[in-house]
Protein backbone atom coordinates (compact mmCIF):
# COMPACT_ATOMS: atom_id res chain seq x y z
CA UNK A 1 0.00 0.00 0.00
CA UNK A 2 1.35 3.38 -1.40
CA UNK A 3 -0.54 6.37 -0.05
CA UNK A 4 -0.53 9.57 -2.43
CA UNK A 5 -0.14 12.93 -1.01
CA UNK A 6 -3.96 13.18 -2.33
CA UNK A 7 -4.63 10.39 0.35
CA UNK A 8 -2.53 12.31 2.86
CA UNK A 9 -3.81 15.51 2.46
CA UNK A 10 -7.72 13.92 2.83
CA UNK A 11 -6.34 12.41 6.29
CA UNK A 12 -4.58 15.63 7.43
CA UNK A 13 -8.06 17.68 6.29
CA UNK A 14 -10.05 15.53 8.42
CA UNK A 15 -7.74 15.43 11.29
CA UNK A 16 -7.87 19.42 11.40
CA UNK A 17 -11.99 18.97 10.84
CA UNK A 18 -11.86 16.30 13.62
CA UNK A 19 -10.43 18.68 16.03
CA UNK A 20 -12.73 20.89 16.06
CA UNK A 21 -15.87 19.04 15.90
CA UNK A 22 -17.62 20.06 18.74
CA UNK A 23 -16.82 23.70 18.01
CA UNK A 24 -19.65 24.31 15.55
CA UNK A 25 -17.47 26.04 13.51
CA UNK A 26 -16.28 25.43 10.04
CA UNK A 27 -13.17 26.04 8.57
CA UNK A 28 -12.32 27.36 5.27
CA UNK A 29 -10.03 25.65 2.60
CA UNK A 30 -7.61 28.17 3.46
CA UNK A 31 -7.56 27.28 7.30
CA UNK A 32 -7.08 23.82 6.31
CA UNK A 33 -4.39 24.53 3.87
CA UNK A 34 -2.12 26.20 6.38
CA UNK A 35 -2.73 23.93 9.09
CA UNK A 36 -1.68 20.70 7.07
CA UNK A 37 0.99 22.78 5.00
CA UNK A 38 -1.32 21.94 1.61
CA UNK A 39 -1.99 23.45 -1.69
CA UNK A 40 -5.30 25.43 -1.72
CA UNK A 41 -6.02 24.28 -5.26
CA UNK A 42 -5.08 20.39 -4.76
CA UNK A 43 -7.32 21.24 -1.42
CA UNK A 44 -10.48 21.76 -2.63
CA UNK A 45 -10.30 19.32 -5.50
CA UNK A 46 -10.04 16.58 -2.35
CA UNK A 47 -12.34 17.87 -0.10
CA UNK A 48 -14.93 18.40 -3.41
CA UNK A 49 -14.56 14.20 -3.08
CA UNK A 50 -14.85 13.94 0.53
CA UNK A 51 -17.72 16.04 -0.11
CA UNK A 52 -19.28 13.03 -2.38
CA UNK A 53 -18.11 10.77 -0.06
CA UNK A 54 -19.97 11.55 2.86
CA UNK A 55 -17.09 12.84 5.04
CA UNK A 56 -17.56 16.74 5.24
CA UNK A 57 -20.08 18.99 4.11
CA UNK A 58 -19.64 22.51 2.87
CA UNK A 59 -21.22 25.87 4.18
CA UNK A 60 -21.67 28.31 1.60
CA UNK A 61 -20.85 31.99 1.73
CA UNK A 62 -18.54 34.29 3.54
CA UNK A 63 -19.03 32.82 6.96
CA UNK A 64 -18.70 29.43 4.68
CA UNK A 65 -16.51 26.44 5.03
CA UNK A 66 -16.11 22.53 6.02
CA UNK A 67 -17.00 20.70 8.93
CA UNK A 68 -17.13 16.79 8.98
CA UNK A 69 -20.58 15.28 8.20
CA UNK A 70 -20.16 12.30 10.48
CA UNK A 71 -18.86 11.86 14.19
CA UNK A 72 -14.92 11.60 14.30
CA UNK A 73 -15.55 7.77 16.51
CA UNK A 74 -17.13 7.09 12.81
CA UNK A 75 -14.83 7.28 10.45
CA UNK A 76 -11.71 4.97 10.32
CA UNK A 77 -8.27 5.83 8.62
CA UNK A 78 -8.93 2.52 6.25
CA UNK A 79 -12.68 4.14 5.31
CA UNK A 80 -10.65 7.16 4.19
CA UNK A 81 -7.97 5.59 2.18
CA UNK A 82 -10.04 3.04 0.33
CA UNK A 83 -12.32 5.77 -1.04
CA UNK A 84 -9.72 8.43 -1.93
CA UNK A 85 -6.53 5.64 -2.83
CA UNK A 86 -8.95 2.74 -3.81
CA UNK A 87 -8.54 -0.79 -2.49
CA UNK A 88 -5.48 -1.14 0.54
CA UNK A 89 -4.77 -4.88 0.49
CA UNK A 90 -2.04 -6.35 -0.52
CA UNK A 91 -3.30 -9.15 -2.97
CA UNK A 92 -6.77 -8.73 -5.00
CA UNK A 93 -8.01 -11.88 -4.05
CA UNK A 94 -8.00 -10.39 0.05
CA UNK A 95 -10.65 -7.72 -1.55
CA UNK A 96 -13.89 -8.60 -0.04
CA UNK A 97 -16.11 -9.48 -2.86
CA UNK A 98 -14.15 -8.15 -5.85
CA UNK A 99 -12.02 -10.97 -7.00
CA UNK A 100 -13.45 -13.68 -9.36
CA UNK A 101 -10.05 -14.64 -10.98
CA UNK A 102 -9.48 -17.92 -8.45
CA UNK A 103 -10.65 -21.43 -8.79
CA UNK A 104 -9.04 -22.14 -4.98
CA UNK A 105 -10.06 -18.40 -3.27
CA UNK A 106 -12.76 -20.67 -0.94
CA UNK A 107 -10.14 -23.16 0.44
CA UNK A 108 -7.35 -20.84 -0.59
CA UNK A 109 -4.89 -20.73 2.84
CA UNK A 110 -3.01 -17.79 1.92
CA UNK A 111 -5.99 -15.52 1.49
CA UNK A 112 -6.73 -15.96 5.10
CA UNK A 113 -3.25 -14.41 5.76
CA UNK A 114 -3.42 -11.85 3.05
CA UNK A 115 -6.63 -10.55 5.04
CA UNK A 116 -5.21 -10.42 8.30
CA UNK A 117 -2.20 -8.42 7.11
CA UNK A 118 -1.15 -5.80 9.82
CA UNK A 119 -1.79 -2.46 7.77
CA UNK A 120 -5.40 -3.35 7.36
CA UNK A 121 -5.99 -4.15 10.81
CA UNK A 122 -4.12 -0.85 11.78
CA UNK A 123 -6.08 1.41 9.40
CA UNK A 124 -9.24 -0.57 9.77
CA UNK A 125 -9.58 0.07 13.74
CA UNK A 126 -8.04 3.85 13.83
CA UNK A 127 -11.04 6.32 13.97
CA UNK A 128 -10.22 9.98 13.85
CA UNK A 129 -11.65 10.45 16.99
CA UNK A 130 -8.28 8.09 18.47
CA UNK A 131 -6.26 10.24 16.21
CA UNK A 132 -7.74 13.35 17.72
CA UNK A 133 -6.73 12.19 21.37
CA UNK A 134 -3.57 11.36 20.23
CA UNK A 135 -2.65 14.83 18.71
CA UNK A 136 -3.78 16.10 22.16
CA UNK A 137 -2.01 13.60 24.60
CA UNK A 138 0.86 14.72 22.25
CA UNK A 139 0.56 18.16 22.98
CA UNK A 140 0.52 19.06 19.55
CA UNK A 141 -2.39 21.62 19.60
CA UNK A 142 0.60 23.99 20.69
CA UNK A 143 1.88 23.91 17.35
CA UNK A 144 1.26 24.46 13.74
CA UNK A 145 0.13 20.95 12.36
CA UNK A 146 2.09 21.25 9.31
CA UNK A 147 5.62 20.80 11.45
CA UNK A 148 4.21 17.18 12.50
CA UNK A 149 3.29 14.35 10.13
CA UNK A 150 0.86 11.74 11.11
Amino acid sequence: MKITYKGDYALKALLQLALRYNEDDVLSISEIANFGDMPVKFLEQILLILRKGGFVKAKRGVQGGFSLARHPKDITVGEVIRFIEGPIEPISCAEEGHYKGCKDISSCIFRGVWKEVAISIVVDTLTFEELVMRYKEKNLNARPMHEYSI
